[in-house]
């Protein structure tokens, strides 16, 4: 039985189901029941943002979920402007999916965003020169003020924030540095700063590194199911945490492995 004081989340992005993907997340999704308290999927997944992408994917959660669900979309849930039909389809198969929001489960807040894009650091693209960029630079800005609305109104002890594009740059490190704008942007760290939470979820850096800190200190995994996969071959490829009441403690990589 789990203790009242702890709850268990079980956290992956970047799932990119097919039309074909028919079954293909039943082996990561076999013992998710016994081993988290929370599902949260942190975007990216469909691969193309089609509706029959999503009908494959709720009929793979309603078979084997039975454990509350929430998540963010990611950058190609978007791709064939259909999101508004995908968030409603995975809203029936019981996934609460953030854009902005809060919810609480368990006694714990979330609060989640899709992000945007934009650089890290120094090398952070500002808004300045062509309409173009002070367009792509604003849409940057507009998902940052949406996720620190919602961080800003949690209210709970223990805190959550999902993601799909990377806050910091620490979790992007492996891929090539050319692309590293278009993985994130650490306007997405500046709210965390200001209102911390216990940990934060994202995807999209599919070869980046599995974790990382905002200034503040706290740990920011990176949960893409394809780097999971390749680190973790051995296991499912899914990032479990254990938040306790009195310090927050990693209870490993994947399901089935604890760390001690």
């Amino acid at each position: 039985m789990t203790d009242k004081q702890t709850v268990r989340l079980a956290a992956v992005g970047d799932t990119h189901i097919r039309k074909t993907s028919q079954g293909a997340l039943q082996a990561m999704l076999a013992s998710v029941n016994e081993q988290a308290d929370i599902l949260l999927l942190c975007g990216d997944l469909t691969d193309y943002g089609l509706v029959e992408e999503a009908q494959v994917l709720a009929r793979e959660l309603t078979a084997a979920v039975r454990i509350p669900m929430v998540g963010v979309l990611g950058n190609h849930d978007y791709e064939s402007g259909q999101q508004v039909e995908l968030c409603k389809i995975l809203a029936e198969a019981g996934v609460k999916l953030l854009d902005g929001e809060t919810c609480e489960i368990k006694g714990v807040g979330f609060a989640g965003a899709k992000g945007f894009a934009g650089g890290f650091g120094r090398a952070t693209l500002g808004a300045w020169g062509e309409p173009s960029i002070k367009t792509f630079v604003q849409a940057a800005l507009d998902e940052t003020l949406k996720f620190e609305s919602a961080l800003a109104r949690l209210r709970t002890r223990k805190r959550v924030a999902l993601l799909h594009y990377a806050p910091v740059r620490g979790t992007v490190e492996g891929e090539p540095a050319e692309i590293f704008p278009w993985l994130g942007t650490s306007r997405l760290e500046e709210p965390l700063n200001r209102y911390p939470v216990d940990v934060v979820f994202h995807g999209h850096a599919h070869s980046g590194a599995p974790e990382g800190r905002t200034q503040g200190g706290v740990r920011v995994f990176n949960v893409a199911m394809p780097l999971l996969k390749s680190l973790y071959p051995d296991r499912p490829p899914l990032r479990l945490f254990e938040l306790s009441t009195e310090q927050p403690a990693e209870l490993g990589a994947s399901l089935g492995h604890i760390a001690v």
